[in-house]
């Protein structure tokens, strides 16, 4: 039965960033059958190195595993808590040449990394992007994933059918076209303010969390190491009624998490896939929609933290 959903509200006076929220991870590399896998890992202060669940951080689009440097240390004596650079993001690999970015190809890069690495069910912990793939993963494998959070999220973008050749023509003459040259900052405050000012903006703090991650040192500065294929349309979206299908096939506890001043607001589409996950907590959380790595993070770690542990 979904739960009706509840709010929770900001702490007052609560300070921007703790030592303790910003614990230093370890470096980790997860290779698979076509490319490697880099992340951070917080290891917790669990009894054992294998007690606890296993919990899976997936990023947003062309963000990276710190994305969770303010959420993981608070979640550690509930388990380990692995951020995965998604491929093409962060220190992962790119997929080859001639390969590109498609939602499914994530979902199974995801599996195939619990199957070689975990070897057990795993809480996954998604934001935008990461929470997307979470939802495929959780509905085609239920066996995978013991609990699931999403962070600002509720399934992939759908597109009407109708749409489908217009889109493919978009998608296919980008790719013709390729990527342009990639810019050059003179210092990573450049970067930083570049980011901070995106599609979803962030605080000059939260950027220069991130940012670092998404960067590689060159002649003259600094440039992302992102691959520039992410930024290609899709060749191809699923329509409404196969994201429906989806969110009703996930068996696994849910907690959807909803910024306030996120991307879901108050779309009828959204209220409505909220609807069909059957074992589905429905919070409202005060934040944008990095709302998890910029200003307050308390009311989502609290979230995050009742859930898996109830």
């Amino acid at each position: 039965m979904n739960k009706p959903a509840t709010v929770v509200p900001a702490r007052e006076g609560q300070a921007a960033y703790s030592p303790e929220e910003t614990a230093r991870p370890k470096e980790t590399a997860w290779p698979l059958r076509h490319l490697t896998l880099a992340g951070l890992t917080w290891h917790g202060n669990v009894a054992l190195p294998d007690s606890g669940i296993p919990i899976l951080g997936l990023h947003g689009w062309l963000d990276n595993a710190a994305t969770f440097t303010r959420v993981a240390p608070a979640l550690g004596d509930i388990g380990p808590f692995y951020g995965i650079d998604l491929p093409g993001h962060g220190h992962s690999q790119h997929r080859s040449p001639g390969e590109h970015y498609s939602l499914l190809d994530y979902a199974a890069d995801v599996v195939e990394l619990i199957d070689h690495h975990f070897e057990r069910p795993v809480a996954i912990v998604g934001h935008s992007l990461g929470g997307i793939i979470g939802t495929l993963v959780a509905a085609s494998f239920p066996e995978k994933v013991d609990k699931l959070v999403m962070i600002d999220s509720l399934g992939p973008l759908s597109q009407a059918a109708g749409d489908s050749p217009g889109q493919l023509r978009k998608a296919i003459r980008k790719r013709l076209r390729g990527a342009g040259a990639a810019a050059t900052y003179r210092t990573l405050e450049d970067a930083a303010k570049v980011r901070a000012g995106g599609l979803s903006p962030l605080s000059d703090e939260a950027a220069h969390l991130l940012v670092p991650r998404n960067l590689e040192e060159v002649d003259g500065g600094f440039r992302w190491r992102t691959d520039a294929r992410l930024r290609f349309p899709s060749p191809g979206r699923l329509d409404e009624a196969q994201v429906h299908a989806f969110l009703q096939a996930i068996e696994a506890p849910t907690l959807l998490l909803r910024a306030e001043s996120g991307l879901l607001g108050g779309r009828e589409k959204w209220q409505q896939r909220s609807q069909l996950i059957r074992n589905l907590q429905d919070v409202t959380v005060p934040g944008s929609h990095h709302c998890h790595l910029d200003g307050d993070v308390a009311p989502v770690t609290d979230a995050i933290r009742a859930f898996l542990k109830s």
